[in-house]
């Protein structure tokens, strides 16, 4: 699913199978997980994932963003660290950007896993990842950190 999207929205209450958003280059995405080699060689859009992942999640990644719900604690073993790097959210704006996306897929899909998400965001804010190429953290938008932001404010 997703295979080269080059721009558009997919908003899904269910899980995406293997190779969910395989060179996305443009479209923003929700789904509740994904099967094996999610995101690989994405280049470009976001993608969250509220849910499991398979493994080898983000191989190639180059461009674009993810965020995934890590519930077992368990994405670590199933991310491919030769290209990405994850941490917990930091950033006002990017915190802001993934819970927009998710009260989208709510609206879309009236999906009661999103709307329990968004129901208990303080509980659930801090299982997710925030997922960058390793590539793209010198050319972000905005920085991953609040504190990064104050600094480069301040000189």
């Amino acid at each position: 699913m997703l295979y080269g999207a080059t721009s558009g929205r997919l908003y899904a209450a269910g899980q995406a199978g293997e190779r969910f958003a395989v060179r996305n280059s443009g479209a923003e995405v929700v789904v509740e997980g994904c099967g094996a080699n999610g995101c690989e060689y994405m280049t470009g859009g976001t993608a969250v994932i509220l849910g499991r992942t398979g493994e080898n999640f983000g191989a190639g990644m180059t461009g674009g963003m993810a965020f995934v719900l890590d519930e077992d604690g368990r994405f670590a073993e199933r991310a491919n660290d030769e290209s990405i790097i994850w941490r917990r959210l930091g950033s006002a704006y990017w915190e802001t950007r993934l819970k927009s996306l998710i009260a989208l897929h709510a609206t879309k899909t009236d999906s009661r896993w999103s709307n329990a998400i968004l129901d208990d965001w303080d509980r659930w804010r801090g299982q997710f990842w925030q997922i960058v190429p390793k590539e793209m953290l010198t050319r972000l938008t905005h920085p991953l950190e609040d504190a990064e932001a104050e600094v480069v404010a301040a000189e």
